[in-house]
């Protein structure tokens, strides 16, 4: 059976077209999931849900600016009450969309052995694969009543497998491809040559890509992708580089890139004419002391002060939110 490989890089014909008038448009992503030490090997027992409830002030603080969110639950979380009281009225309102993430780790069954290479869901046998989707999409759709139509995987693992998969139980858009990154270092896939912009997954027409957002900025950032993976065991020159204003790269996330830095990313998105630019962050870092990115107070009002900066220069630049089934009722077929 010929399947479409979602990790080839797609050709200038796959990408994607929006209707007259859709413009420059953004979306937040939030991959939503249970807290666990970052530091530490995987384990299937050793993690908590404690932040989900701060998912409810982060979802009135988006619908403050007209923003519709994403949420890209794993297992954990799907199977959790919480999460249904903290964002399933506004799910069921369309004021929040619903989508899935795939942690194979804590994701039934649980076949394989927990490996950082099986932690990426596309190096696992397909039957175990698609296994473990078709349980944490049912278990969603049980839980918000409504059926998931995004992917990510998690750790952005991504496999040849995938696509076939997705289009099977419905989804219609993935957003796992992490452009301008490489993961082949730990057994994940290589994302440096894909492309921003969304494409099609194959012929078909069934499976949208759309990457998240990571541009270069400075002098050096039409070569980029050239120097940036020359550097990788160097990471004190890529800060001698990005300090000096020569390359940096920027990935669209509140998580480790200030607001300045992130400014500098949109604009150079915006001005190279990406039709639509992908935010993403983890709920865990919702509340202090679950990741490396807000470790207290000040930090948290750190990350809602990004997002404010962010959605108030975006409007300025005159790129409105967008969701999941705005974009699918936007994308041209061929």
């Amino acid at each position: 059976m010929n399947r479409p490989n979602i990790l080839s890089v797609p050709d200038k014909g796959s990408r994607a077209r929006f209707r007259e008038g859709f413009g420059q448009r953004f979306i937040v992503t939030v991959d939503t999931e249970e807290e666990f030490d970052w530091n530490a090997p995987l384990d299937r027992e050793r993690h908590t849900i404690v932040t989900v409830p701060a998912l409810r002030k982060f979802q009135q603080f988006c619908e403050g600016f007209g923003v519709v969110p994403s949420y890209l639950v794993d297992f954990p979380i799907a199977s959790s009450s919480f999460a249904r009281e903290a964002i399933g009225a506004a799910v069921l309102a369309g004021r929040a969309e619903i989508g899935v993430q795939l942690h194979p780790w804590v994701s039934p069954p649980f076949e394989e052995d927990v490996t950082e290479f099986n932690s990426f869901a596309g190096n696992l046998p397909y039957e175990l694969e698609r296994e473990k989707f078709r349980r944490l999409r049912d278990r969603i759709e049980q839980t918000f009543e409504t059926a998931p139509l995004i992917y990510r995987a998690g750790r952005y693992g991504l496999g040849p497998n995938t696509a076939a998969i997705l289009s099977e139980f419905g989804i219609a858009v993935d957003t796992s491809v992490r452009a301008r990154f490489d993961y082949s270092s730990t057994g994940g896939p290589n994302y440096r040559e894909h492309p921003l912009e969304p494409y099609w997954v194959g012929p078909d027409q069934r499976l949208l890509e759309l990457p998240l957002t990571s541009v270069y900025w400075g002098p050096l950032r039409r070569i980029g992708n050239v120097i940036y993976p020359l550097l990788w065991r160097a990471p004190a020159l890529r800060g001698v580089l990005a300090r000096a204003g020569l390359l940096e790269r920027i990935p669209l996330t509140p998580e480790g890139v200030t607001s300045a830095e992130a400014l500098r990313g949109v604009d150079i998105a915006v001005d190279d004419g990406l039709p639509i630019l992908v935010f993403s962050f983890h709920s865990p870092s919702l509340a202090p002391g679950h990741t490396p990115y807000v470790r207290n107070d000040d930090d948290l009002d750190a990350l809602y002060d990004w997002w404010r900066a962010l959605f108030t220069h975006l409007a300025a630049r005159g790129v409105r939110p967008t969701s999941v089934s705005d974009i699918m009722a936007s994308v041209e077929l061929a």
